[in-house]
């Protein structure tokens, strides 16, 4: 499959590479296929979440154990039911990462990690009611 990305150009994208968000992310429901693009190589602290479904949407996203950053993430039945995960092994969890125009920090979203089930590579983002705190990643981190 190929997309016309104005950030990254023409991407190939394999089938077995496809994500799928059964309910997009929150602000961008209609995007619900997805494709992990890796900018730096095999090292990167950061990969590109580019959406199939509007070329414009792409997110930083990093897992946040690179940061020192770890989650125990108690989804309820019915999201684990969503995205086919029966075994949390097999569960990989991104946050997404932001950075404000000029800033030189970049912020990663902890209130709502992703969860991706490997196996089955669907995903979800799983909001937290409450989470009460904010953590800013210094350029170089």
């Amino acid at each position: 499959m190929k997309i016309e990305s104005p950030r990254f150009g023409t991407l190939e994208v394999d089938p077995s590479k496809i994500i799928e968000f059964p309910r997009g992310l929150p602000g961008f429901e209609s995007c619900r296929r997805f494709t992990l693009l890796d900018p730096a190589g095999e090292d990167s602290k950061y990969f590109i979440l580019q959406s199939l479904d509007d070329a414009e949407v792409a997110f930083h996203v990093a897992d946040p154990a690179r940061f020192g950053f770890s989650y125990e993430i108690s989804l309820s039945d019915e999201e684990a039911a969503e995205i086919g995960l029966a075994d949390p092994a097999a569960a990989a969890v991104a946050v997404i990462l932001s950075k404000a125009e000029g800033a030189t920090p970049v912020s990663a979203n902890l209130n709502a990690p992703l969860v991706i089930n490997l196996a089955s590579r669907r995903g979800l983002q799983h909001v937290f009611a409450r989470l009460n705190y904010a953590v800013t990643l210094k350029a170089g981190a």
